[in-house]
């Protein structure tokens, strides 16, 4: 047990304090990282078709909403920070019949719940957000109930195995963090280890078929994990 659960509120008001600070610096194209260590093997393992509905997690300033939507799919995309949708809708306004824009918490099944549309999701993606989410439980199972069959769920994030809070990695840990240099605060991340993040894919039905480790500065140290899971 931890005791993540209890900082949901103030790591929303943190993401909240931190929206204009990444809407400006994200801008309509996003930032390196995102663009070139991120989006290549997301796209890869994503494979999205023309007409795949498509549910994009924790979207931010809604940047990969958008890309989404450029390779042919619609999009319904979620964030829990009202500002970050805000931006989200304003800078995607000419994508605004593809692209729906929705302020939902992630850590709560009935609010996720709420996104289903008249069709299965063909696919979900969340780009580096699981480690910023205070209960991913709730997520898993939500995303799982809104796939298709053979549906897929994209997730990055920081590796827990390289990126870890005082060098413990078996022990889940909230810590503080910059994401952008200069933002106004501190966010929280939440480590976990791997065996926790696909044990909850495991137990909701989902087996992982795609996987990539993926360097930044140094080519022998993975910055970030790139998972696919497939509804089985």
């Amino acid at each position: 047990m931890n005791d993540f659960d209890k900082t949901t509120e103030e790591s929303r008001s943190r993401w909240e304090a931190n929206a204009d600070c990444w809407d400006a610096r994200m801008g309509d194209h996003s930032n390196h990282f995102h663009r070139n260590i991120i989006r290549p093997h997301t796209e890869e393992l994503l494979d999205i078709r023309a007409g795949d509905l498509v549910l994009d997690i924790a979207c931010g300033t809604g940047n990969f909403s958008e890309r989404l939507v450029e390779n042919g799919a619609e999009v319904v995309a979620f964030d829990y920070s009202e500002k970050m949708i805000s931006h989200a809708k304003r800078r995607r306004r000419a994508h605004s019949n593809k692209i729906e824009f929705h302020v939902c918490d992630a850590t709560k099944s009935e609010d996720l719940m709420t996104l289903k549309k008249d069709r299965p999701f063909d696919k979900a993606v969340a780009n580096m957000a699981v480690m910023d989410i205070s209960d991913i439980e709730p997520l898993f199972k939500a995303v799982f109930e809104l796939l298709k069959p053979d549906g897929v769920f994209v997730f990055s994030l920081q590796h827990p195995c390289f990126v870890r809070p005082d060098g413990r990695y078996l022990s889940p840990s909230i810590y503080e963090g910059e994401a952008i240099r200069g933002q106004p605060v501190l966010q929280y991340y939440y480590h976990r280890p791997l065996q926790e993040i696909l044990r909850l894919a495991f137990v909701n039905g989902f087996v992982v078929d795609g996987f990539f480790e993926v360097p930044d500065d140094d080519n022998e140290y993975p910055a970030a994990a790139i998972i696919r899971l497939r509804k089985n």
